[in-house]
């Protein structure tokens, strides 16, 4: 199942993503995700990763041409030239001569000059044909708006955390508004027992509401909250590096929610943020300097 963009091109609905992934399982897992039939993989600069997605991709033999490919700009990296010349290191990591999405990753409000002059490389390099589409992570509706009242291309994409406890409708809204699609991170609920986010959290695949629905349908917790993200029109990005979980996230296309399952599974949220808030400061974090090659 494909999604278009707001400029036409189209991307599959389901993808890898490759956060937290370990270098030395990353290549494997996108080979893995490749033979299992996905063709979209999301990664960062800031994943220190990207290596070795490239190498699963060439790896698994699939052809470049029919991988969606996408990844991200680092804070530290935001700026007029230096945002182009991230562009080619993430292009020289990947071993690609072109991606089909670039996007900022954090919206940094302390520093917005940065942040217009990175979306404008985005724009060169979108006009130049080194990328298909551009787009931004993180951003929140003012974001978003003070972004667009200052640019000249809408982003294609808006990267944000959505799950069934988390789901952020009012940022859904906003991009729908402008055209803009969202794409899930964490849509299988992740961040809310990844380490080092807060102590005393669970797994979203144990909740009871969740568990039920995918018992009525034989399917697994994670691929109820896919399908479910899937069935309201959202790019997700399920992350793992286990072949068989690989496998079963895409499998998410042979049953369909009801509309009562869909408002059981809407009724979750809880309204709290299982990652960082894109208002704070975190300057150090964003500092980080992102190797060369």
């Amino acid at each position: 199942m494909d999604l278009t963009l707001n400029n036409g091109v189209t991307l599959p609905a389901l993808g890898l993503g490759v956060f937290q992934s370990p270098p030395e399982q990353t290549a494997a897992a996108v080979r893995a995700a490749l033979e299992a039939g996905y063709r979209h993989i999301d990664t960062a600069e800031a994943y220190r990763n990207e290596r070795e997605v490239g190498a699963g991709l060439r790896q698994s033999g699939v052809p470049r041409d029919d991988v969606f490919l996408e990844t991200k700009v680092w804070v530290s990296d935001y700026g007029y030239d230096q945002t182009l010349h991230a562009f080619d290191k993430s292009a020289g990591k990947l071993g690609v001569d072109t991606l089909d999405l670039l996007i900022l990753h954090q919206p940094v409000p302390s520093r917005f000059a940065t942040v217009l002059a990175a979306y404008r490389a985005l724009e060169t390099l979108l006009a130049d044909g080194r990328v298909r589409a551009i787009g931004v992570s993180n951003f929140m509706p003012h974001h978003l708006d003070a972004l667009l009242a200052e640019t000249s291309i809408v982003p294609a994409v808006n990267q944000i955390e959505v799950h069934p406890y988390f789901a952020q409708r009012d940022v859904q809204r906003a991009n729908a508004a402008h055209g803009v699609l969202t794409q899930a991170w964490s849509p299988i609920g992740g961040i809310t027992f990844y380490p080092g986010w807060g102590d005393g959290k669970r797994s979203a695949l144990d909740g009871e509401t969740i568990g039920a629905i995918a018992a009525a349908h034989d399917v697994s917790p994670a691929q109820v909250m896919l399908r479910w993200g899937i069935q309201q029109g959202r790019s997700v990005i399920p992350k793992s590096v286990n072949p068989a979980r690989i496998a079963q996230n895409i499998d998410v296309f042979g049953f369909e929610l009801t509309g009562d399952e869909i408002a059981r599974i809407d009724a979750l949220e809880t309204g709290v943020r299982g990652g960082p808030d894109p208002d704070q400061p975190r300057d150090a974090f964003f500092d980080v300097v992102i190797d060369e090659a």
